[in-house]
């Protein structure tokens, strides 16, 4: 009896987790660009799983001199998509409503990459999913990482 319930406890929950994945929400279209981790699908507001980018007012210092580092996040993501369909797959909704993902265009994971190549940080209070490619990007000296900046989440908690 005890292994009876047992199996159907087990089948009931495979049975859960496939249904929560087929009804996972896919997002897909051409993005708008609003900065370094955050893009618009239609209508729908997205916000890059697992990465924190500099605001687009953020400045970062290299070589003594202050330059947009937010600015240029958000290139580096408009260039990543380069007008291309996006596809967001949804993990989440954050407390501003928006659609929390990891977004590709083609095969191309674009929260990894932001990060891989320097233009976001890995938000570690959310996800330990690019700690390695921050590492990759700090030692390499790339995108922000060439010199100096304040951590975005501090920025913004100044900046209210």
């Amino acid at each position: 009896m005890v292994l009876k319930i047992l199996i159907f406890k087990i089948l009931f929950l495979l049975l859960l987790f496939s249904a929560n994945i087929t009804n996972a929400k896919t997002i897909m279209g051409k993005a708008k660009v609003i900065d370094g981790d955050t893009i618009h699908i239609n209508k729908n507001k997205i916000r890059l799983h697992g990465i924190d980018a500099p605001e687009k007012k953020q400045k970062c210092i290299f070589n003594s001199k202050k330059w947009s580092c937010g600015k240029q996040s958000g290139i580096e993501l408009k260039k990543l998509i380069n007008h291309q369909t996006t596809k967001c797959y949804v993990k989440d909704v954050d407390i501003y409503n928006r659609y929390v993902a990891i977004c590709y265009v083609n095969e191309v994971n674009l929260n990894q990459a932001m990060v891989k190549k320097g233009w976001a940080l890995a938000y570690k209070y959310y996800s330990t999913d690019y700690i390695n490619e921050e590492y990759f990007a700090q030692n390499k000296k790339l995108g922000i990482w060439k010199g100096t900046f304040e951590l975005p989440y501090i920025y913004r908690k100044r900046n209210k």
